[in-house]
């Protein structure tokens, strides 16, 4: 009769060793491990959740009660906490220095935006498969393994995000939350005939349409400020002020843009008014100057940003003449001046990568 042999201690600390590094956060492998551990995760609490909510019954696939808002709701909470996971994650592998008030500012709002993303977008999901399968409802094993599976997917899409969050997937995240906020609040208005005023219509009847309106400019101003803070860092100019009066300009963007969505155009016309027209004169200015503030950014870009102004010019014009509406002007204007930021990035981050001295091969 044969024994298996005990592994010996050295064994047993290789292998204890190797499985620390597998979740350490310090690789990309680690990383993946750890976004999966965070799908898992997700997956086994939401699960064992939906138990109780439903009783294990057959449950509408969307609508009130119905699995899909359940999975929205469920996926919305993974989502923020996730995203919160991998950012700590990010904090211990590599920053040293002491974080201060903005930086955890950035991690709310920007968790914040992953969970209303996460909201809407399993929500819509529920809404277009309600109308693929009429009257249909979804049955008890489903019910569990559906709800899970989106808080699975959600968690492990936060996490990675968190982990991986660069300039180009800050200003994504931006345009979605923005996209996807507008839109809800467009749908749900309890005043169908908004767009006969203008868009901050959507802002002024005091329920939740409103409401999510309304937090939506905000928390969007408040990623454009840190768009601002860090588009604009190692961005090489001749222009000893040219970096600072960039960032100037996009923070007064966001700082507008969130002052938008807090004082609402029925109780504060004037000064409603009055940012959202100064966030319109901050665009133009940085427009205009950027070539001399930066003048090593594309030509091609620099003539973008003369096209986008002068179409914004065209509409006023017709607003002006009566042939478009106020809320068409301001949504194709806030299109262009969101489509400039997001090209911005990626012009900066590109003169930044090709005057980035070459390291040593």
């Amino acid at each position: 009769m044969t024994t298996s042999p005990t592994p010996s201690p050295r064994t047993s600390s290789r292998f204890a060793a190797a499985a620390a590094r597998e979740f350490d956060g310090t690789t990309e492998r680690s990383l993946e491990s750890l976004a999966l551990g965070a799908g898992v995760i997700g997956f086994l609490a939401i699960g064992l959740l939906s138990l109780p909510v439903f009783g294990f019954q057959s449950a509408p696939i969307s609508g009130p009660g119905s699995i899909g808002q359940y999975a929205a709701i469920a996926s919305a909470v993974v989502a923020v906490l996730a995203f919160a996971a991998g950012r700590i994650v990010v904090v211990r592998r590599g920053e040293r220095r002491r974080l201060g008030i903005l930086d955890y500012l950035d991690v709310a709002a920007l968790a914040f935006a992953h969970g209303v993303i996460a909201l809407l977008s399993w929500t819509l999901v529920a809404v277009i498969l309600e109308e693929a399968f009429i009257g249909a409802v979804v049955f008890p094993l489903f019910v569990v393994v559906l709800g899970a599976a989106a808080a699975a997917v959600t968690g492990y899409v936060c996490f990675f995000s968190a982990t991986h969050m660069d300039l180009t997937l800050l200003a994504i995240v931006l345009a979605v939350f923005l996209a996807e906020g507008v839109i809800t609040s467009m749908l749900t208005s309890s005043d169908p005939q908004w767009w006969e005023l203008n868009l901050s219509a959507l802002g002024m009847p005091g329920d939740v349409s409103s409401l999510a309106f309304n937090l939506t400019l905000i928390v969007a101003g408040f990623i454009v400020t840190t768009l601002a803070r860090y588009a604009t860092l190692g961005v090489p100019t001749p222009n000893p002020k040219g970096l600072r009066n960039v960032r100037i300009s996009l923070v007064v963007v966001g700082v507008f843009l969130a002052c938008v969505g807090i004082f609402h155009v029925d109780d504060f016309f004037a000064l409603h008014t009055g940012v959202a027209s100064g966030m319109a004169v901050a665009y133009g200015v940085l427009t205009i100057n950027l070539p001399r503030w930066i003048p090593g950014l594309p030509r091609t870009f620099i003539l973008l940003g003369w096209i986008f102004i002068a179409v914004v010019v065209l509409l006023a014009v017709f607003f002006a003449v009566g042939y478009y509406t106020l809320t068409a002007v301001e949504l194709v204007a806030g299109i262009l001046v969101f489509t400039w930021i997001i090209l911005f990035i990626r012009n900066a981050e590109a003169l930044r990568a090709d005057t980035a001295p070459e390291s040593p091969s």
